[in-house]
């Protein structure tokens, strides 16, 4: 069935954003070029978002000769402003952007595990607020928050989880009666950090991967056919709990010890850096793994290097038996400082253990991808809301 008339307009107006987006300012020759509309639908979207406030003259194309053909249009950053938070256990990392994804401040602070629920969520809330303040954001429009733990898929919260902080589970409720205009989301910090690998990391070319997180404890993300998955109850990845060979034991519903876990978080590689001789010092609040890969990889520690790609093998050879993804990136801070050197030797090793075709890359984001998939899904869901027909904005 043809579209009705609003209908119409609405798709009209959703691909002419969108490219304005991706693109930057353009014409009104440029989108009539580029959507292939007429040039009387263009210049009555332009009219039509201009009104809504979500579009406005943003300078003169090169062009000679002045006039209407040669205004820029473009999205209005300051329509919304949004944050992000990247939630660790030793503390939280906050951006506050435009509509755009255009920063505008950030900031991070340590919150200490010895002062109690409340007054963590506090000192977190309170930074959010700050940023937000140094940014100019007089309020926040939409939240995404990268925590780890399991994300409920019915509710979209943060699940009890052992051995996590419980003002992580309390961060949510307290920003959202601080913040009761913003839209307040959570979602798993591995599987941001895919989103953002997937967008602007190295893997922009695949549709289907693993994100292998390294940094102080393990996980992965599954990306499969361009969606990400989360599983029947928000656990898909949860690798550190994969039994494994090369452990003293079997891990537990309570407990990764004796998982890939043991073999592959921050701790387990540092005491196999103590046996390799190999030594760092972490700058700031990184894992001390990563400084010890650095340092590895730098002074080509042939026996740690082969002993660690030995370990993150078992746990990548066993996701490709299962999901045969094709690439698995290793990401977080041990990923990234591991490079080319750590993932060639990964990948050779999987070769010979799978018959399967598996490419092994490094993350080029490391640490910082949680932030920028937080941020990345927190303009992905204010666009869908701001760029919606008037009267689903309303429903």
């Amino acid at each position: 069935m043809p579209a009705s008339p609003s209908t119409a307009r609405a798709i009209n107006d959703r691909l002419a954003l969108r490219l304005l987006q991706r693109e930057g300012p353009l014409t009104a020759g440029q989108l009539k070029q580029l959507t292939g509309l007429s040039r009387p639908t263009v210049a009555d979207l332009v009219e039509r978002l201009a009104a809504a406030g979500l579009i406005e003259v943003a300078g003169e194309s090169g062009e000679q000769r002045r006039g209407p053909n040669a205004k820029l249009y473009g999205i209005v950053a300051d329509r919304a402003q949004l944050a992000a938070l990247d939630v660790r256990t030793e503390g939280v990392s906050v951006v506050v952007s435009d509509l755009l994804g255009r920063v505008l401040a950030e900031s991070s602070a340590p919150i200490a595990g010895d002062i109690g629920t409340g007054p963590a969520v506090e000192q977190a809330v309170a930074l959010v607020e700050r940023v937000a303040k140094e940014a100019g954001a007089d309020r926040l429009h939409t939240v995404g928050i990268g925590a780890p733990g399991l994300i409920d898929p019915a509710t979209g919260e943060l699940r009890d989880s052992t051995g996590l902080p419980e003002w992580h589970r309390r961060l949510v409720a307290a920003l959202q009666e601080r913040l009761p205009e913003a839209r307040v989301h959570v979602e798993n910090e591995t599987n941001l950090a895919a989103l953002a690998e997937q967008r602007d990391g190295v893997a922009r070319d695949r549709d289907t991967f693993v994100l292998l997180w390294l940094g102080h404890g393990t996980g992965a993300a599954v990306v499969l056919d361009g969606s990400l998955r989360r599983g029947a109850s928000g656990g898909t990845g949860e690798i550190g709990f994969l039994p494994v060979p090369g452990t003293a034991g079997l891990p537990s519903a309570t407990g990764c010890e004796g998982g890939f876990h043991s073999l592959a978080g921050s701790a387990a590689i540092a005491e196999l850096a103590g046996e390799c001789g190999v030594v760092a010092e972490a700058a700031g609040d990184e894992p001390v793994a990563a400084a010890l890969v650095r340092a590895a990889v730098a002074s080509v520690a042939e026996t740690f290097l082969d002993t660690l790609a030995d370990r993150i093998a078992v746990g990548v050879s066993s996701v490709v038996a299962v999901l045969d993804p094709g690439c698995v990136v290793l990401g977080g801070e041990v990923g990234q400082a591991g490079g080319e050197e750590l993932a060639a030797r990964v990948e050779t090793r999987v070769r010979r253990m799978s018959p399967l075709p598996t490419e092994v890359r490094s993350s080029g984001l490391g640490g910082t991808a949680v932030l920028r998939g937080a941020l990345l899904t927190a303009r992905e869901r204010a666009q869908e809301e701001l760029f919606s027909p008037p009267e689903r904005q309303g429903s």
